[in-house]
Formats: structure tokens, C-alpha cells, sequence
């Protein structure tokens, strides 16, 4: 089995990639393969709902950034993980970019299958953020992986979040409720769902 992590962060070495780091720590212990996905500072389109992923193979059309490879990715992906660090009680704008085409064109390599936010953030706005994050397992037919506490570690840098011993116990807690999801999800058949109905009330 693997899980699939992306930092949202544009500092690669940062407050969330320390979080995430907990949890691989704990994954791999239990034979639990894992990547780390950096999103990094390069630019990252807007989804412009053109529909063309409906047309292209469940491919974002923009195909000079990372959303494509995400996707693809997470074809053989049991499980994902996706961090960011709080800006404005807020996920950062280029994970959500990322978040709003990978679910768009490639929603169906996800669904079933476990999803986790993780935020950092200095004082606060984090439980807003995990709140935006959590909407698109929700919308997506995802387990959300919960833990002993929000999804969270604080800090300005990733020595500050060392010293965050309850949010560093928090992430490993993350890490073994994904386990225990994805051994119970490869025991038991995905259930079958009714087609989707679309109903709008906007006369």
C-alpha cells in the first residue's frame, strides 16, 4: 500500500514538511510505502472550468505543472495526505488550485479511498483551513482520517514545530489511523453507489 503526501507550501523544508515527515515516519515503520509531493514556488494554473478533462482522459489541459502528475499518481495510491501552511485562516492558494483540478478532472482515482489535512500555522486560522481541505474528501465519497486532536502543529519555522510535542503526536496519530483505514478498506468491497443526481434550485 501507499500514500501519497503533497506539501502545499512553497518552503520546501518548512513547518508543514515537517508535519508530514512525522507521519512517514510512522507509515513506513508499519511497510507503508510513501511520497512526498513539493509543490514548490513554480506557478500553478487556476482550474477555468472548460470541461476539457472530460474530453482528455480525466487530464487537467494544462499540462506544464504538477496536476497532471498528481493525478496520475494517484491511480496506484491507497491513501493521500495534504499539508499547508495558514495564510489568512486560509490553505495556501496554490494548493487549492492544485486541490480544485486534481478533485475536478481526477476525483474518481481518489474516491474511496482515505484522505487527511494537515495545516501548520503560528497562532491561529488552522481550523478553518483543515475545514476548506476536509470539502473536497467529503464531496469525493473519501474516508476523513481524523486523529487526538485537529490536524495541526504550530510554529514560524520547522525548529518551532519540534517543540510542538502535542501537535508532533497528533501527526503520528494521523499516521496510524491511516493504517488502520486502509487495512479495513482492503478487507471489505468498495459499496456500490447510486448514479449522482444534480439537482439546482436556481430558477
Amino acid at each position: 500500500m501507499k500514500v501519497l503526501l503533497v506539501n502545499g507550501s512553497s518552503n520546501k523544508n518548512g513547518c508543514t514538511f515537517r508535519a508530514l515527515t512525522e507521519i512517514v515516519t510512522v507509515l513506513n515503520k508499519e511497510n507503508i510505502d510513501t511520497e512526498i509531493i513539493q509543490l514548490g514556488a513554480d506557478p500553478i494554473k487556476d482550474c477555468i472550468g472548460c470541461h476539457g478533462c472530460a474530453k482528455n482522459d480525466n487530464k487537467c489541459v494544462f499540462n506544464n505543472d504538477i496536476v497532471n502528475e498528481i493525478i496520475e499518481k494517484a491511480k496506484t495510491c491507497d491513501g493521500f495526505i495534504f499539508g499547508s501552511p495558514v495564510y489568512y485562516a486560509h490553505p495556501s492558494g496554490r494548493l487549492l488550485s492544485v486541490l480544485d483540478r486534481v478533485f475536478y478532472a481526477g476525483g474518481k482515482f481518489l474516491a474511496y479511498k482515505p484522505g487527511a489535512a494537515v495545516v501548520s500555522a503560528r497562532r491561529a486560522g488552522t481550523t478553518a483551513a483543515i475545514d476548506v481541505i476536509n470539502k473536497y474528501f467529503t464531496i469525493n465519497k473519501m474516508p476523513v482520517v481524523s486523529s487526538m486532536y485537529w490536524n495541526m502543529v504550530h510554529g514560524s519555522k520547522a525548529e518551532d514545530v519540534e517543540k510542538d510535542l502535542e501537535g508532533l503526536q497528533t501527526m503520528r496519530t494521523i499516521a496510524q489511523n491511516m493504517i488502520w483505514l486502509l487495512k479495513a478498506i482492503k478487507q471489505n468491497p468498495v459499496p456500490e453507489c447510486e448514479a449522482k443526481i444534480k439537482t439546482s434550485f436556481i430558477k
